[in-house]
């Protein structure tokens, strides 16, 4: 099987893709981009190796896909509540936002390929 080469920009844009996606697997982003799964996550382990964030992502990762709980116990806690679900719309408007952005330059590239 013949090794594909990436260009840099779309290693970026699919490491950024599952660094904005809560509750994402290296498997489902994978499969949506079309690269192996290894691939994926060999670009974000350098990626976070580059930055010296291994630890802060994942535990912030973690925190994201925790979701939150309806709960009584007074105006702290439900204002706690509502900062962690903006959080959680907050990287789902960034999702959205780097998917269209790939989907742009895809559909530019393809644009330019046909030979018609």
């Amino acid at each position: 099987m013949a090794l594909k080469d990436y260009s840099d920009e779309f290693k970026a844009d699919a490491v950024a893709l599952y660094e904005s996606t809560p509750g994402a697997t290296y498997k489902s982003i994978s499969a949506d981009l079309g690269i192996n799964r290894a691939t994926l996550r060999e670009w974000v382990l350098r990626d976070r190796e580059r930055r010296g964030a291994a630890t802060a992502a994942l535990s912030a990762k973690m925190t994201a896909g925790a979701g939150t709980t309806a709960s009584t116990a007074g105006p702290d806690e439900r204002i706690r509540q509502l900062e962690a679900r903006l959080a959680e719309l907050e990287a789902s408007e960034r999702k959205l936002a780097t998917e269209r952005d790939i989907l742009r330059k895809a559909a530019k590239y393809f644009a330019g390929e046909t030979n018609w």
